[in-house]
């Protein structure tokens, strides 16, 4: 950690992760559990359930696996409210459930599109709203992993640019519904994380196209979970209290890059006749 957010900066806090078994959301589980906190996490797979709590132990902390599926309210209220009676209260609660696949509308069937928006969107309210009556108020921290999609279209996700876009709108209502009571809710928008669930089993790169992506990606570089956890800290801490409804793009400058922006090495227009010299 760093000055800004120190290693103890968890102690006594308790974290609910939902989506925690696996990929950037058990490397922010584990973040919180180093950094002193109680955590759960929560995901439909029992068995990854049981393996992520055993790795949060091996890291010192108290842990519990609960299996759920975020589309199910009532699964998702006894689960957090285990967490809470468990542990002693509930100070963080991460919303990192999510479903993808590629295809075109034409292809795309309502079953599969409002799959996508149950689990992203509609798992959001529910991992959210569950937790409201077990929070620390004032204190609590709210976050929602959401991804560019919510703001740049993208061939073949409209249901995920849908969930996603939803998922960002609900994060700005519940800051300015919490808000009062003390209760922060923001967002991380991961560009392409090395390894992650995603990039693997949905996008299925070859090499050609992680030159591509990397190329149009500003910083030249993927992201790693550590990237995310490292964020999600900060949100989760005093470090980042006074931000609320806020999306942070932890995604090397993605969102913002043009699409010709991949074809441009700034470093090599020393000599272009293009570049004035003002």
């Amino acid at each position: 950690m760093s000055a800004l957010v120190p290693n103890d900066a968890l102690v006594g806090k308790v974290a609910f992760v939902c989506g925690g078994t696996r990929g950037m959301n058990l490397a922010i589980a584990k973040a919180y559990a180093r950094a002193g906190a109680k955590v759960a996490v929560m995901s439909r797979n029992e068995e990854r359930c049981a393996n992520a709590a055993a790795e949060l132990r091996a890291l010192g902390t108290e842990a519990l696996g609960l299996p759920g599926d975020a589309r199910d309210y009532d699964r998702v209220h006894e689960a957090i409210a285990e967490t809470a009676n468990t542990f002693g209260g509930l100070d963080i609660v991460v919303a990192g459930q999510a479903g993808n696949f590629y295809a075109p509308v034409t292809h795309l069937s309502t079953k599969g599109f409002k799959a996508v928006v149950d689990i992203d969107l509609v798992g959001t309210f529910n991992v959210f709203k569950a937790s409201y009556d077990f929070l620390t108020k004032p204190g609590a921290a709210l976050i929602a992993i959401t991804a560019p999609e919510a703001v740049r279209p993208l061939h073949f996700q409209a249901h995920v640019c849908a969930a996603k876009a939803g998922v960002n709108m609900l994060i700005k209502v519940l800051a300015l519904e919490w808000g009062p009571e003390g209760i922060r809710v923001n967002g991380i928008s991961p560009g392409p994380i090395e390894g992650s669930w995603g990039m693997a089993n949905v996008a299925s790169p070859t090499q050609d196209i992680v030159d591509k992506i990397t190329k149009a990606i500003p910083l030249k570089r993927w992201g790693t979970e550590e990237d995310i956890a490292k964020t999600a800290m900060f949100l989760s801490t005093d470090a980042s209290s006074y931000i609320t409804g806020t999306i942070i793009e932890t995604d090397g400058g993605v969102t913002i890059a043009s699409p010709e922006g991949a074809e441009i090495d700034t470093a090599g227009l020393t000599n272009d006749p293009r570049v004035r010299r003002t």
